[in-house]
């Protein structure tokens, strides 16, 4: 008997600032974000992009991508998206778009993937506030 739902595995979640495909079919991720490193909060991202590719799976299910304020509770931005795998062998990549996304304060926010409202992967993504240098600080004067 062949079985008719089994739960996907996420073979990678990535943040980063776009998402483009080729005519071939082929992903190009641009600024794959580890860390947000800026002069001043509160600040807002134009566009965030999750990309997840699901495998080993058969089914229809529902991902949920949430971004989650440092305090640990607060959901800044919720995608779901329905996708269906027919055979373990394919894979179904999704792409959850967050625009203007507001960072307020510094500290770890973080990244849920959902399938079916099974966690399946959570990962940090730190906002650091970073002092642009001083004048005569990492900089050299100008010759004349």
């Amino acid at each position: 008997m062949k079985p008719n739902r089994i739960l996907p595995d996420l073979q990678c979640s990535l943040l980063c600032e776009d998402v483009k495909q080729e005519s071939n079919g082929n992903f190009i991720l641009i600024g794959v974000i580890g860390l947000v490193r800026v002069p001043q909060l509160p600040i807002t991202a134009f566009k965030l992009c999750v990309f997840n590719r699901w495998v080993a799976g058969i089914g229809q299910f529902t991902e949920v991508v949430r971004l989650i304020a440092p305090d640990g509770n607060t959901v800044l931005r919720q995608n779901s998206v329905k996708f269906q795998l027919a055979d373990p062998a394919q894979a179904m990549t999704t792409v959850s778009v967050m625009a203007n996304v507001e960072f307020k304060d510094p500290g770890v926010y973080t990244v849920e993937i959902l399938v079916d409202d099974v966690l399946k992967l959570r990962f940090p993504v730190p906002v650091v506030q970073v002092q642009p240098p001083q004048a005569g600080q990492g900089a050299a004067a100008p010759q004349g």
